[in-house]
């Protein structure tokens, strides 16, 4: 883990030296102030001589402006690096979840990767700014300090020895008591997140249903137990300071009762025993060497916080996306033609791993309109998303123009199909934005042309600023019908070879979805379109109609084809169209359904 999060330091390396190596100088100034104090105290004010109190005030007065100077540039420079190192731990984590395949993605809950992106890495951007402070500082004070007490009194400096494991061992105790409540704590926070997500994004019908009551409680419920563990946490590293200050205490009062008596037996005389300035050396370096443990174990305390974030982020960056371009990759002739071979697919991460596609078999020509219908869970999105590899396919192969979409570059494939999904999701910016949402690739005419096609053009003349009016996170300030319009142009501007339609005309009325149509047919003659549709009318004057009903292909053809010898697709055309639309008589219909019953 401590490896892997150690790659995301890069350029910040000298930054965190920087800090170490004047943090280092400010112990140093630290640890001598306590001799010259000693120095002070026995040769100048005990003999009454101020010339050398002079001099030895203006060493103290400078050596407190260097520890004040060293202590403000390693700040500075810790600063820097742990803000540059969680600046880099977050673009790694970005970019790591823009490789992810859907199928990664499912792995990870959404609210939880936003978690490590956010609670996560401010959570190790703070222990490492301690880390490189405190990790140096403290133990470099706590050596110094023993090395410069045992030289003035080794007997009293082994109290200092006989307290550091106690001091240790409590820490140690604490730590191991306090890590998997801090675990437990932000997995809550993810359904914490989740539930706040959940709501903000299903506000209308949270208030159309009055149920504010209801979310409210959802929330509290999920931050009360947030409250509750940390609030164990905190009352297991509270026990921290007080076991800090017993041992602080207990070594200041041991030297100072051994300290005056062995004064009062040599008569403070340096040169037999101790003297009054070297008993208050040790009492400072007591201070200094308890306080440095404190900071060690506030650098524990902080680990123990982090462990987990840590975890938690390395989980994230150690995940293989399932979908990658093979290293050699194959460079296919363009010509729109997609192949199923004995397809089988099932959701990896699901419940019981169930095939939701079987032994898909087809061929769809380039420049052929497909159709693609079937019933609610006939997996008719899976069946599409496949195509541009947003799931790789668990047997058999999806071939484009001949070539295996595996063995094709990801950048390739997915520039020459269209994909538009149901929920048509634009992003903030303009309306020329979204509709560029494919780079340099698009022009101003093409951009143009795929708004007329996709009936998109008036309402955007419409809009003050037309191309240039804005566009709200999410498309929240147009119509579901116009988000879709413009989803369906953004993916038509770019001119793929192959458009794929994943009900993305349900939020259409009749006429604007035949005019779409209408254009579609006029238009775009070259690239092969599969069109999922609920709506028999969307998709009856394909050149193909695919059936799906459980995962299955139970039929394909013409409209009329299948009207009479499909019953799945005769059951549905029956519940949208009327006897005459249908063209059957009831001795016909009756024949198709028992033919199917057979």
């Amino acid at each position: 883990m401590v490896k892997k999060l150690i790659e995301s330091i890069r350029e910040q390396k000298k930054n965190s030296i920087l800090a170490m190596v004047t943090i280092s100088g400010e112990v140093v100034f630290e640890v001598i102030i306590p001799l010259l104090m000693a120095n002070l105290i026995d040769y100048g004010i005990d003999m009454g001589d101020m010339g050398y109190i002079v001099k030895m005030g203006i060493v103290l007065l400078l050596s407190a402006l260097g520890q004040l100077f060293c202590g403000a540039i390693s700040g500075k420079f810790a600063a820097i690096a742990s803000s540059g190192f969680a600046r880099n731990l977050r673009h790694d984590m970005f970019y790591k979840v823009q490789n992810y395949s859907f199928s990664n993605i499912d792995k990870f809950s959404t609210a939880s990767i936003v978690t490590r992106l956010t609670t996560d890495v401010t959570n190790l951007q703070n222990t490492y700014q301690m880390i490189i402070r405190m990790a140096v500082r403290s133990p470099l004070m706590a050596i110094f300090s023993l090395v410069a007490a045992f030289g003035i009194d080794a007997k009293l400096s082994l109290i200092f020895l006989a307290i550091i494991p106690v001091l240790v061992l409590g820490l140690y105790f604490i730590m191991t008591r306090t890590h998997p409540i801090f675990e437990r704590v932000f997995r809550t926070y993810d359904k914490l997140n989740s539930v706040v997500q959940e709501n903000l994004h299903g506000i209308r019908v949270v208030k159309s249903f009055v149920r504010e009551d209801h979310e409210n409680k959802k929330f509290t419920g999920i931050s009360e137990n947030i409250y509750k563990d940390f609030k164990k946490a905190e009352q297991q590293l509270a026990w921290n300071a007080p076991l800090m200050q017993l041992c602080m205490y207990a070594a200041v009062l041991l030297l100072s009762w051994f300290g005056a008596r062995t004064i009062v037996a040599c008569g403070g005389d340096a040169a037999t025993g101790l003297s009054t300035g070297e008993l208050l050396s040790l009492l400072s370096y007591a201070t200094q060497i308890l306080m440095s443990l404190m900071g060690l174990s506030m650098i524990f305390v902080m680990l123990t916080m982090s462990r987990t974030s840590g975890e938690r982020v390395v989980e994230l960056l150690n995940e293989t996306p399932d979908i990658t371009t093979p290293e050699n990759a194959v460079k296919s002739v363009p010509d729109g033609s997609i192949d199923f071979e004995h397809v089988q697919f099932s959701y990896r991460h699901g419940t019981e791993g169930k095939p939701v596609l079987s032994d898909i078999n087809l061929h769809i020509p380039a420049g052929a309109t497909v159709g693609v219908i079937g019933g609610t869970g006939s997996s008719k999105s899976s069946f599409v998303q496949l195509i541009p590899r947003l799931y790789d396919v668990t047997g058999g192969s999806i071939s484009l123009d001949g070539i295996d979409v595996r063995d094709m570059t990801l950048s390739e494939l997915r520039r020459r199909i269209g994909y538009i999904p149901q929920q048509g999701r634009l992003f903030s910016g303009t309306v020329e934005s979204n509709l560029k949402f494919a780079g340099d690739m698009v022009s101003d005419d093409d951009m143009h042309q795929a708004a007329r096609i996709a009936q998109a053009e008036d309402f955007i003349a419409e809009r003050e600023g037309g191309y240039d009016s804005p566009i709200s996170q999410g498309g929240s300030n147009v119509s579901g019908g116009q988000r879709q319009r413009l989803a369906i142009a953004r993916a038509l501007a770019k001119k793929p070879e192959v458009v794929v339609f994943d009900d993305s005309f349900s939020a259409l009325d009749y006429k604007t979805d035949a005019r779409l149509r209408e254009e579609l047919a006029k238009n775009v003659t070259d690239a092969a379109l599969v069109v999922v549709a609920q709506r028999i009318a969307t998709i009856m004057h394909a050149d193909q109609i695919i059936v799906l009903d459980d995962g299955h292909v139970v039929g394909t053809g013409t409209h009329e084809e299948l009207l009479r010898s499909c019953p799945a697709y005769l059951e549905i055309a029956q519940s949208q169209l009327s006897a005459e639309e249908l063209g059957l008589t009831q001795k016909e219909i009756a024949a198709v359904m028992e033919g199917g019953e057979r």
